[in-house]
């Protein structure tokens, strides 16, 4: 599945990060940056995770 981010949405307090930090990252000036558009077996759950867990809803998965 790709990880999509709506940037608009996104208030980059990394709760995404702590949930999944193999896939999202705040880069120094404190921007949501994705490091990887695809999950994995191993990451899966905690993207699903990252993405209820987010309050603006700004991150979805799509087939």
């Amino acid at each position: 599945m790709k990880i999509k981010v709506d940037f608009d949405l996104c208030e980059s307090n990394g709760l995404c990060e702590g949930l999944a930090p193999e896939v999202f990252e705040l880069d120094d000036d404190d921007f949501l940056q994705l490091k990887t558009e695809e999950t994995t077996d191993a990451n899966v759950e905690a993207v699903r995770r990252a993405v209820a867990a987010c309050p603006r809803a700004a991150i979805s998965l799509e087939d």
